[in-house]
């Protein structure tokens, strides 16, 4: 490095410098150096693995450190005096002075203030500037003065360092290193991504810091939609702020060297068009940052917003510029459309903030919902022309986001409202919005009620897969559309089929229908329909139905015919299978009704509705049977009253689970299988046992219930027991009452079951009755309830037995559509 000379204004008096140190082969940080203000102290370098500072290694790494240590020195102070050369000018057009007198005035004014002449310009700039760099500068110092001096004058310094690099910077790269070096590395970040946004939303990175060359090749592009968090940063107005890139689960450039830290995506933005997105690495986890902090990176990325304004975007692999067409091209392409269309350019205000849209251009096909002029359009400010764009419809908003992202935005249906003499008047249509270089092309189509229901007829046509056709008679021209062509299977491009050669489309035994539609539309001249198979060339057959009507001119000759052809293939199969579904039910109901009826004849032939009576001294027999309302309902109640050979009489009433020529079969076999055991003179309880293990073993897993008791005569006692049957019911003295209840389980739960038995000692005019659950049974009622009725009902003793048992039957509550036993004796 060689010493400059001092360089001398006009007057010949020397300009102040930062610092008069030559460089040599250590650079001293003086207090007063520009470069004390950039770059941050560091301590001696490292010595690299294995090496002492002795060893030819050591000395290298040394020498290295010490020139990089010396570059970064000759950058900050290339910098600083930029900035202080700034500051020098602005004096000079303030003061009137010359640039020395600039010069002795900048170093008093700084040495009264007590500040680095570096400081001191910077405060100089931002009075003088009063830009957004200055606004964030004065926000932080206010804030951080008080408590570190220092480290507030250094914002102000490094932004300005930052503002002046980016402003010196050839591209964006050079934009990127001097925003990492100047202002990100101080707030902890360690690597910076400055993307370019396209007009049709992709991402170009145009810069980046901090980033591998081989990360930075791999991420150049972005492509529309692909969601990134720069591309959360292009969205959202106020920026993304991650706090850690590893949870967000969004892809972004370095995410494998930082996965865990945090990332700031900050919208490029300047005068309402956001050209690019400043995305920002830390290497651990970001914590929420202070307003102040905030502001600083949202003025970094308007500063990179400048920058991209003149960056040209690579297209291709031959990085030729892509060409974005002007105002006057696009008004050009707009008087080439055939809808309605506005060419709208950005209106700022003074600050240079968006505003509004002014109405460059408007194309012949424009109509003015008010019936304004075209001249009187073109020219206006587009809020002061439709003002309810800004209201609920948010139209203003649209095309302000279009200019902003570049995104397009498209739309159905969506409703335009317009004020005509203050009344507001709406209409649908379908929007177009898109930025072309600087302009924006508003396009909009208003909903035609012939194209909506042209559209309807053909979304109909699809669903019902109606096609229609129309054939001159006279000409031999026909006519057919896309849907008929789908349903005869032949390309839209082949000649339709003539009415007369529909019998050789059609299945041979379908000719003499097809015949008879044809003679009764043309030579009688009456409209006809017919059904038949279409043999497509593909091979596959369909049913088709075809209406057709004449249509005759005003001598009542024959003109043209039209009609329809239904492909109706699914309802046929449809009536097929519910032809061959009745079929089967029908075959299944006459199975079942068959069933029934031989399960309900061997349930009357083995317990008839009443039987003949017991002829037992002192003692009156009765026994109802009710089957079931319904025949389906066919049960498995049964009863049995007889006189056994030892003189006793057998008395029992049960219940089979279940409805169907099963439960009737069971039944049988339970009755028999009792009525045999009985003979055998055994008790009550131990007949349940053997009964149980009939129906655990003989009756394929059936259950039941029973109550058996065993009368006898001589001794008017009554043994009984039961298995899991309700308890008889003793009438005595106008008195109802069921018998204490006995244990037993039911029948056919377990092999072997023990059941308890008790007696009763009868007096005489006592009445005993046994019944099954059909007799009280109710799904709304519990059986405690149904079982009191009952008693009720028993108290009210008629003049014999058997009008008592009718008498309950009659007054019976069951709903349940179960059949009914009942048992009872009378004594004396």
């Amino acid at each position: 490095m060689s010493e400059q000379p001092p360089e001398t204004g006009p007057d010949g008096e020397p300009r102040l410098e930062p610092s008069t140190t030559p460089p040599s082969s250590t650079v001293p940080v003086l207090p007063d150096d520009p470069a004390s203000q950039l770059v941050s102290p560091e301590g001696p370098p490292a010595d690299p693995v294995g090496a002492t500072p002795a060893s030819p290694v050591g000395r290298l790494a040394a020498t290295v450190e010490r020139l990089s240590r010396e570059v970064r020195a000759a950058q900050a102070e290339a910098e600083g005096r930029a900035l202080i050369e700034l500051a020098k000018g602005i004096l000079v057009e303030r003061l009137g002075c010359g640039p020395a007198q600039a010069a002795r005035q900048l170093a008093e004014l700084a040495e009264q203030a007590q500040l680095t002449p570096l400081e001191f310009a910077v405060d100089v700039i931002n009075q003088a500037a009063r830009d957004r760099m200055s606004e964030v500068t004065d926000a932080f110092l206010a804030a951080t003065r008080a408590a570190d001096g220092a480290e507030a004058d250094s914002v102000a310094v490094r932004l300005r360092a930052a503002e002046s690099g980016a402003l010196a910077a050839d591209d964006t790269q050079a934009v990127a290193d001097a925003l990492l070096e100047q202002a990100l590395r101080p707030l902890g970040a360690v690597a910076v991504a400055i993307w370019a946004a396209g007009h049709d939303g992709s991402l170009t990175l145009a810069g980046s810091a901090g980033f591998s060359p081989a990360e930075a090749t791999r991420w150049r592009y972005v492509p529309p939609d692909v969601a990134t968090v720069a591309r959360s940063g292009l969205t959202e107005r106020a920026g993304q702020w991650i706090t850690s890139l590893g949870k967000a689960g969004l892809p972004s450039i370095g995410l494998h060297q930082h996965p865990e830290g945090g990332r700031a995506a900050l919208p490029a933005g300047v005068g309402g068009r956001i050209h690019g997105v400043l995305e920002i690495a830390w290497p651990t986890p970001l914590s929420k940052q202070p307003p102040q902090i905030v502001r600083q990176l949202e003025a970094l990325a308007e500063l990179c917003a400048h920058t991209l304004e003149t960056y040209t975007l690579l297209q291709g692999p031959s990085h030729e510029p892509r060409l974005l067409p002007d105002a006057a091209e696009l008004m050009d392409l707009a008087d080439g459309l055939h809808d309605p269309a506005l060419v709208l350019v950005p209106h700022l205000d003074g600050a240079g903030q968006l505003v509004d849209f002014r109405i460059q251009h408007v194309n012949s096909r424009f109509l003015d919902p008010a019936g304004r002029p075209r001249a009187m359009v073109s020219g206006a400010l587009l809020l002061e022309a439709y003002p309810i764009a800004a209201g609920e419809s948010e139209l203003f908003q649209r095309v302000e986001r279009v200019y902003a992202t570049g995104e397009p935005f498209r739309a159905r249906r969506m409703n335009l409202t317009a004020l005509v003499d203050q009344v507001p008047l709406s209409a649908v249509a379908d929007i177009s919005i898109s930025r072309h270089g600087s302009a924006v092309l508003f396009i909009w189509r208003i909903e035609d009620e012939t194209a909506r229901l042209a559209s309807l007829l053909q979304h109909a046509q699809r669903l019902g897969r109606i096609g229609g056709f129309e054939q001159h008679v006279l000409t031999g021209e026909i006519t057919w559309n896309g849907q008929l062509f789908d349903l005869f299977g032949r390309p839209q491009s082949s000649t339709p089929v003539p009415l007369e050669e529909l019998p050789a489309h059609a299945h041979a035994d379908d000719g003499v229908s097809i015949r008879r539609f044809l003679r009764t539309l043309l030579h009688q001249r009456r409209p006809a329909s017919a059904a038949f198979r279409l043999q497509r060339p593909d091979g596959v057959t369909r049913h088709i139905r075809v209406v057709a009507e004449p249509v005759l001119d005003t001598d009542g000759r024959l003109l043209l015919v039209r009609g329809a052809c239904q492909d109706i293939s699914a309802q046929h199969w449809t009536e097929v299978a519910l032809a061959a579904t009745r079929d089967q039910l029908a075959h299944t109901e006459q199975q079942a009704t068959e069933r029934n009826r031989l399960a309900l004849q061997l349930q009357h032939a083995i317990m008839p509705p009443t039987q003949a009576p017991l002829r037992v001294p002192d003692l009156q027999v009765a026994v109802r049977y009710r089957p079931a309302e319904t025949e389906q309902l066919v049960g498995g109640d049964w009863y049995d009253a007889v006189v056994l050979p030892s003189r006793m009489v057998l008395l029992c009433v049960g219940d089979v689970a279940g409805h169907g020529i099963e439960a009737a079969t069971s039944m049988v076999v339970l009755r028999n299988a009792l009525r045999g055991l009985a003979v055998t003179g055994a008790g009550p309880g131990q007949l349940l046992s053997w009964l149980n293990i009939v129906a655990h073993n003989l009756t394929g897993g059936i259950t039941a219930t029973a109550v058996c008791g065993l009368y006898d005569p001589e001794r008017r006692t009554l043994r009984w027991a039961r298995a899991g049957h309700l308890p008889p019911v003793l009438v005595r003295d106008r008195e109802a009452a069921p018998l204490p209840l006995v244990k037993g389980m039911l029948l056919g739960v377990l092999p072997e079951v023990t059941y308890e038995e008790e007696e009763l000692q009868l007096n005489g005019e006592d009445t005993l009755l046994m019944y099954t659950d059909g007799l009280i049974e109710r799904r709304d009622r519990s059986v405690e309830e149904s079982l009191t009725h009952l008693l009720t009902a028993a108290r009210a003793a008629p003049t014999t037995l058997d009008q008592q048992l009718d008498r309950l039957l009659t007054y019976s509550r069951s709903d349940t559509d179960d059949d009914t036993c009942i048992v009872g004796i009378r004594v004396g």
